[in-house]
Order: C-alpha cells, then structure tokens, then sequence
C-alpha cells in the first residue's frame, strides 16, 4: 500500500512500524506533526511533555526499561534538552532510543539557524540523515536496529523541507518487538563520575570505533555514479535539490549516516569525479572532514552559508546557469509581516503598555506575544528563548537599579512557555526579591506551533480528559503575595490599565494573569462567529487611534476607516479605544462574546 505522506507524517509511521511503545516532545515548527501523527497511532503511548528536556529524559526511561521510544523536538529543543543528551550518549540505551531533531535552515518560524548535526560529534552519538518522506520511514526504522545494535541513542535529524514536502511513501506492517527485559545495573545506567569515567572510555574505545566502522559499510552512504566531471557530496534536502539541479549531469555521494562520517566512501567517490563540490546547508560539517582527509573540494567558498540552498542556488554555482523566472507578475504584493491575529486577547495589555514606553521595559518570550515588539505597538526589547522573557528580565531589573534609570521591568511569557521553563525564572524572582512584573498570557492552548493541548489546558495529546493545573495556584504556591497577583480579562481595557497602573506601583516580584482563550480555537470561534465590530462614519474623525491597538482587521479604504467583519469576531478592544465612540460592535442572530 502507498500513500501521500509528509515528512514528518512518515516519521511518524516509521515509528509505528518499529514497534515503538513511547513517544514524547514539546512542539516546535517544523517537528510538531511528528507527535501528533504519532497519537492517532493506539500502540504508542505518546505525550505532550512540558519541555523537551523532560520529553528526552521520558523517553530515555521507557528506553531503559526496554522499550523502543523516541523524543522529536525542533532545533532549538536540543538545546534545552542538551545536559540529559550528552549523558545518555555515556549510558547507551535497552530498547532503541532515537532523537528527533528537526533544524531550519532559513529560520521560517525560528530564532537562530544551528546546525544540530555539530551535536552528533559533540555528544558522540550517530546521527541519520532522511532526504525525503519514504527515507523518513524506513531510515527511522533503520535508526531503531542501529541504537539497539550499537548501545547508542541515535540523532535523527530533518530539516524543514523535508519535514514538510510530501513524496509517496511504501506503507508497511508494524513489527512488534515487544519490550526487552530490564535489568539492574547502576554501573551503566547510574552517571556518579566513578561511573561515567569508565562509560566514556568504553565510548571511546568500542562504540565509536564500530560505528565508524559501520558508516564504512552501510548503504545509508551511497555513491550514485553518472557524469565524472562533477561530483556531488551531499545528505538531507540538499541531496534532492542537487538532483533537481544537476541530474546525470554529476554523480552523486549521498550521506544518509552522518555521524561518525565515513572516510573510505569519500576516498572512493574522489578516485571517481573531478570535481567535487560539498551541498549542505549552514555549517560546513562534511566540507570540514573532508578536507581534513586531504580531498579537494568546493564548499562554503561558494556556497552560502547562511539560509537555505535551493536548486537555483546549485545550478548558477555548479552549471553556471542563472533561470529565469517562469512568470512575471504585473504588481508586487505588500509585505505582510507576522502580526498578532484580529480578537488576540493579548492585544489589549499589549496596547496599555505601550502607553507606559518612557516607564517600563519589556523582556518578551518566544510565542505569539512576541509579535507584541512588532509596529504599531513595540512592546518588547527583548526575545531570547523560552523561559528568558523572566529570567533575563530578572537581569535588567537589577541593572535599571544600578543606573538609577527609574524604569520598570515586565517580563512577558504564555501559558505553555510558564510550564515549559517559566516556573523556575517566577521562583528565582521571588528568592532573590526582584521588583519584575511577570505578565503570563494565558490563552488555553498552545497556540503559535498550532494549537497543541499543555498543562493548563485540561486535555492530553490524544484530547482525552486531563487534570488542569492552576497558574494562579502555582504563582501563589511560589511565594508570590495574593496583593501583588492580579487576574484580568484582557479584552476589559480598564481591567488592564488597573492591573498596569498596580503593578508599577508595586513593591516585589508581581504578577498579572490574562485570562481568554485564542481567538482561533474553534470553539471559540463558534461561540462569536455573529459578533463584529462596524464604524459610524458620521461619528469617525479619521484620528486613526484604532490603527494603534494593530488589528488587522482596521484598514483605510478610501479615505474611510473600515472593520473587516470576515476577520473580526466582536473582542471590542477597539470599541474601547476609540475616543469618539464611533465603534460599535454588531451582533446578527445572537451570539454571545465570552
């Protein structure tokens, strides 16, 4: 049986058919279908973990008691989930274990562009490299034979086009291989250093060497010979941009394994072309070995290393050919740069605090409030990671103190992100005594990676029934005084401009909590699918007041302010920040703004 599968849809196939019994991961563009294609599968136990770290560290468990289990994040979840990955690669595994990271070049929907291949031979861990939606299957099955083969956690990494770009996909049958008996050895499994000194000189001396050895042999790395004026050295989405270049026109040394890196394969595949050019995009990992085995090559000289490498790209290089576009068009289409969606419940805090400019700063947090630093409202100085939009507001706060600048310091983070690594940056406020105002927007959902269920939300994965854990209890349990916590409707604007006004005035950590669910969840787009708001031109002055809350649904349209009632679903936010009371909000066959 065949299907129309995308990448991460096959990965998640592959899973099912190597009989995995564990799966976990935080979403993340572009890994977030890989869970839940995962969750429609019953034989797999799958979660939405509060951050990767606890995803690699739950997987690794169920891995150790002797089941086949996997742990996806997205690149930059590695990183969160680095300190338990570099000690697994000492431990090695009992059932399978593989890591999914899934990196993007181009930084579509990211805050950096890593290459997370570097934490193959940092951690000292195979790493496998799938190019298209049938590789992702059967190379994730390959992937679970290898951990187990070898006693290794294996890094399986993707990228964004092969995440997302649909292929066929043979379908197979799911192999139960049941779960492996656990038993007890705290010398492999117990990392005190008495311990991991010898696990890493066991590493060293016998899994490195076999792995090395198998990267020689296996036909993951494969030499695809045609024209020998031009070789082409290559792994993941590069290997299919390079055929759609090139063609017979090179011969090609697809990499599938890439950690360690075969030397015997480069060696032969050099006796073969002239040429050699080294396609990867961002870091130059192959280029590097390459060269060190005294191959000569063409990489990063020429090719960019920033961003993605697109057939274009590898034709003008390569060929020297440039191709013209196929189709003009007869105007350019406007920018459209991320906005905060109409009826966003964050929107109107947003906009209190951009009354305050001269008074507060804002230490932002990866999710939809970072499009808060975005025009007309520009609110944020800073976007790190998840977590930092406490954390390093913590930081600032103490040194607008030292400089005696007399302003405020908010940090800004959403209901997931306070689970995922909010909690221990609230907790580090209250013990060293800092005057942060920790704003969490809780919108019910995770809603920038697409809606995910977390914590808070009060369904799992598969949207069973789940307990709901209480922010607000959790702020308290944390230390936080019960004056100094406020919970709000962040479409009241009152209700807003009250909770700011308090918590300037405040002395220790404070914190305010939105309460409204996102605008898209369907439900909710259900209960106010009859509300929209409309302008009274006779009463409208053109003040453009209502462009500075930064809906996308106000636009001027010849010379009159207009509400798109297609994309506005009656919040009222803008009701209530027009000075001349010239918005109203429409209500057709009843309906209920909740």
């Amino acid at each position: 049986m065949k299907k129309l599968m995308t990448g991460n849809e096959a990965i998640a196939r592959g899973a099912y058919e190597a009989g995995v019994l564990v799966a976990c991961a935080y979403p993340g563009t572009p890994s977030t279908e890989i869970l839940e294609n995962v969750s429609t599968y019953d034989e797999i136990y799958s979660e939405w973990s509060t951050n990767e770290k606890v995803a690699l560290e739950a997987a690794f468990g169920a891995s150790v008691a002797g089941a086949r289990a996997m742990a996806s994040m997205k690149h930059v979840g590695l990183n969160v989930a680095a300190d338990p990955f570099f000690t697994i690669a000492y431990e090695g595994v009992n059932g399978g274990l593989v890591v999914i990271t899934a990196d993007e070049p181009g930084m579509h929907s990211s805050q950096n562009e890593q290459d997370n291949r570097l934490y193959a031979p940092h951690a000292k861990v195979a790493l496998i490299e799938p190019s298209d939606s049938q590789e992702c299957k059967d190379y994730l099955k390959r992937a679970f034979e290898i951990s187990e083969q070898f006693d290794t956690a294996v890094l399986f990494r993707v990228t964004t086009r092969v995440c997302h770009t649909k292929g066929v996909v043979e379908l197979g049958e799911r192999e139960e291989v049941g779960i492996r008996e656990y038993i007890k050895n705290p010398k492999k499994y117990v990392m005190v250093p008495a311990n991991a000194k010898e696990k890493h000189i066991e590493m060293e001396r016998d899994r490195l060497p076999k792995l090395h050895e198998f990267s020689n042999t296996t036909d993951l790395n494969r030499i695809e010979l045609n024209d020998s004026k031009i070789g082409v050295v290559t792994s993941g989405a590069c290997y299919m941009n390079a055929k759609e270049a090139l063609g017979d026109k090179a011969s090609y040394l697809k990499i599938g394994f890439s950690y360690p890196l075969t030397d015997e394969k480069f060696k032969e595949f050099a006796k073969h072309v002239e040429k050699i050019y080294v396609i990867e995009e961002n870091e130059p990992y192959m280029e590097n070995y390459i060269k060190a085995l005294g191959i000569d090559c063409i990489g990063k000289e020429e090719f960019p290393l920033c961003g993605e490498i697109t057939p274009q790209i590898i034709r003008r290089i390569v060929l020297g050919e440039s191709t013209p576009s196929t189709y003009k068009l007869d105007i350019l289409p406007p920018n459209r740069p991320p906005a905060l969606c109409a009826g966003c419940p964050h929107r109107g805090i947003f906009y209190e605090m951009s009354k305050y400019k001269n008074k507060i700063n804002v230490t932002s947090d990866i999710g939809c409030y970072s499009l808060g630093a975005s025009a007309p409202l520009y609110v944020g100085d800073t976007v790190i990671c998840m977590g930092a939009g406490f954390s390093s507001g913590i930081g600032f706060d103490r040194v607008n103190k030292m400089a005696q600048r007399g302003k405020k310091v908010f940090g800004v983070l959403g209901d997931s992100t306070f689970f995922h690594s909010g909690m221990t940056g609230l907790v580090d406020a209250v013990y060293n005594k800092s005057d942060l105002v920790m704003v969490i927007l809780d919108n019910r959902i995770t809603a920038m990676t697409g809606h995910q269920e977390n914590p808070g939300t009060g369904r799992n994965i598969k949207g069973e029934e789940a307990p709901m854990i209480d922010i607000v209890s959790i702020v308290k349990a944390c230390g936080v005084k019960e004056e100094n916590i406020k919970v709000i409707n962040p479409y009241i604007m009152s209700q807003n401009k009250e909770a700011i006004k308090a918590a300037l005035e405040a002395e220790g950590p404070f914190v305010i909590i939105t309460k409204q669910p996102c605008a898209l969840i369907k439900e909710v787009q259900k209960k106010r699918a009859n509300l929209y708001s409309e302008v009274d031109d006779e009463k409208c002055t053109k003040c453009k007041t209502c462009f500075r809350i930064g809906c996308p649904a106000i636009s001027m349209v010849d010379n009159k302010v207009i509400i798109d009632k297609v994309q506005c679903n009656g919040c009222t936010v803008c009701v209530q920040t027009c000075p001349y009371k010239a918005i109203k909000v429409h209500q057709e066959r009843g309906g209920k703004n909740e």
